[in-house]
């Protein structure tokens, strides 16, 4: 059985699919369509912790549905901007997951990623796939990816 790690930008995607469809993402549907092509033996959620309600309900929810959320703090800048990028601790997580697994998940459109996936892809020979809105994610993010899925209505609340 294919050996599948999931990883999601949830920042990304929570705007992106906010931003094209006006709904959020379905994450236990996702998790039903890749179970059904092989065993996730990890899956985290990469999320910023502003502290609200609301984050700490869709955090529980992830966790109920088998991700691992991993937080890091919202930090608001004196000019106004906000940080809380999880770029570098994505990259490390699928690093050492390359090295265990046939199949890397990653959710995002970021294109700062796509050397990652090439880098994986070459050295690892594993396979990569991506979910990104279509509109909203980087063409060399898409090239880099074994299998691009568009995330689309199929896959929103």
């Amino acid at each position: 059985m294919k050996k599948i790690s999931i990883f999601v930008d949830v920042q990304n995607i929570y705007y992106t699919t906010r931003q094209i469809y006006g709904r959020q993402f379905n994450y236990q549907k996702l998790w039903r369509r890749i179970s059904s092509k092989g065993k996730i033996v990890s899956a985290t959620a990469y999320a910023i912790d502003r502290g609200d309600e609301q984050q700490l309900k869709f955090q529980n929810a992830l966790k109920q549905i088998g991700f691992t959320v991993k937080l890091k703090p919202y930090i608001q800048r004196s000019d106004g901007t906000a940080k809380g990028d999880w770029d570098v601790g994505i990259t490390i997580d699928i690093m050492e997951a390359a090295t265990s697994v046939d199949t890397i998940i990653l959710l995002s459109g970021d294109g700062d990623f796509d050397l990652l996936l090439k880098k994986i892809r070459t050295d690892y020979s594993v396979s990569t796939e991506v979910y990104g809105v279509p509109a909203l994610t980087a063409n060399s993010l898409i090239d880099s990816a074994s299998i691009y899925h568009r995330i689309e209505n199929d896959l929103l609340l």
